[in-house]
């Protein structure tokens, strides 16, 4: 428990800690079933020659959102929407400064601003790939300003051919099911041809089949039960050892369970077998099991090298590339893998353990593209410091350090990793492919 934040998060809490010059981190807006898109009313900003924005408006609209096209220069906003696709010289870049300066200062708590671009290699001269490239710095500086008050910035880039897709990435990241992601870059394309809409966005996994390793407690837990409450049928996977936690997830969620080591030889096999019989198919598979052997390179066995290699990169590996042979995964499947920030910046005495995670970004960079013509996409979410069992066990000072050392100013809840996963699983998330999404509050540490 993030003792500080509560103390922040009361009247008088709040008091002293401003009285004494410190940080007081926000309390964050996260998602409840039947709140607004928004916390107010959405800016749709257009930056000369923008091409985004009608798809951007017809998103937000059919999402209930209010979108505005001009600014008063009094209204308060849930969302900033900032259509730059058309900057194109270095010159242009003012536009940036013109049309969010004087809004971001009326951004509400917890407020969203999403920067929408196109792909630096998809321009046409050199200046404008760099100029829109320059848009990632921008987007990340926002974020930083910005996320004192429990506020975030995003960039999406779009391919051509794919401004049709932007509804799904536009109404996880302005909504508060994005609450502690921030300073990311998600990229739409067209790689993965299928449905880009769902029947019930209140219920966006309705009909689905979701199965989670790890899932008896902390994060994979947190994935079922979301995964649950928006409509889907879960398949909760953990080791013979947490068989009981994991019985009662199941009947809790009213999904199924299997007693599963990931890195047994027929793990793939059993996992086939179990959804077919229970369930006849299989949407999202969700890589969430994971372990440490936490030492420093220098004093690290062996076994403890191999054993989180294999938990947290092999058996993912082993068993998408199995269930895809197999037919299990097939056009319209999601697969999600749960990486680290340790993967993207490394980390002192987890050598083991960045290296299986930097693995998993290798895996979603060569399965997006080798699945993409079957209809199959491949992603994963990227946790900072969240709050679970395994960080309450690190030292005082390096728990606080994780938690302040962000924009946001505090670790994250297990529910926002498993929002995002969820958002990457969601079949109307085919526009995205290949990406890697951190979960970390704009931690400092790391891209």
């Amino acid at each position: 428990m993030d003792r500080y934040a509560a103390l922040a998060a009361s009247p008088a809490g709040r008091t002293v800690l401003t009285r004494l010059g410190l940080p007081t981190p926000p309390v964050l807006r996260r998602h409840e079933p039947g709140q607004p898109l928004t916390a107010g009313p959405v800016l749709l900003a257009v930056a000369d020659g923008g091409v985004l924005a009608d798809a951007a408006r017809a998103a937000l609209t059919d999402a209930g959102a209010e979108v505005l096209h001009s600014d008063d220069g009094e209204r308060r906003y849930g969302a900033l929407v900032l259509d730059a696709s058309g900057l194109t010289t270095t010159d242009s870049l003012t536009e940036l400064h013109r049309l969010t300066s004087p809004v971001l200062r009326r951004l509400a708590g917890s407020g969203r601003v999403v920067v929408l671009a196109g792909r630096p290699q998809d321009q046409k001269d050199a200046e404008a790939a760099v100029v829109q490239r320059s848009l990632e710095g921008f987007t990340r500086s926002v974020g930083k300003e910005v996320g004192g008050r429990g506020s975030t910035a995003q960039l999406v880039r779009v391919a051509a051919g794919a401004e049709q897709r932007l509804a799904s990435p536009l109404r996880f990241l302005v909504s508060a099911r994005s609450a502690f992601v921030s300073g990311q870059v998600v990229e739409v394309g067209t790689d993965v041809q299928g449905p880009d809409a769902v029947d019930d966005w209140t219920a966006p996994l309705a009909g689905q089949v979701v199965a989670v390793t790890g899932a008896s407690r902390g994060i994979g837990a947190a994935i079922a039960r979301t995964a649950a409450r928006d409509g889907a049928t879960v398949v909760a996977i953990d080791v013979p050892a947490a068989a009981s936690p994991l019985a009662d997830l199941a009947a809790e969620v009213k999904g199924s369970w299997l007693a599963l080591d990931v890195t047994s030889p027929d793990a793939a096999d059993r996992i086939a077998r179990h959804v077919r019989d229970e369930h006849g198919r299989l949407d999202v598979l969700v890589h969430n099991a994971g372990i440490t052997r936490d030492r420093r390179l220098m004093n690290l066995r062996e076994a403890d090298w191999r054993s989180v290699i294999e938990v947290n990169l092999a058996a993912p590996l082993r068993i998408t590339t199995a269930l895809a042979a197999d037919g299990v995964l097939g056009a319209g499947s999601r697969v999600v893998g749960v990486s680290s920030v340790a993967g993207i910046a490394g980390n002192n005495g987890q050598t083991n353990y960045a290296t299986s995670k930097a693995g998993v970004i290798g895996l979603v960079d060569r399965l997006s593209a080798d699945l993409a013509p079957r209809g199959i996409t491949v992603n994963a979410v990227a946790p900072g410091f969240i709050e679970t069992q395994m960080t309450a066990a690190v030292p005082v000072g390096i728990r606080q350090a994780g938690r302040r050392l962000a924009s946001l100013g505090q670790g994250g809840e297990p529910v926002d990793v498993a929002e995002t996963v969820l958002w990457l699983g969601s079949p109307a998330s085919s526009g995205v492919t290949g990406n890697v999404v951190r979960v970390c509050g704009q931690a400092l540490i790391g891209a």
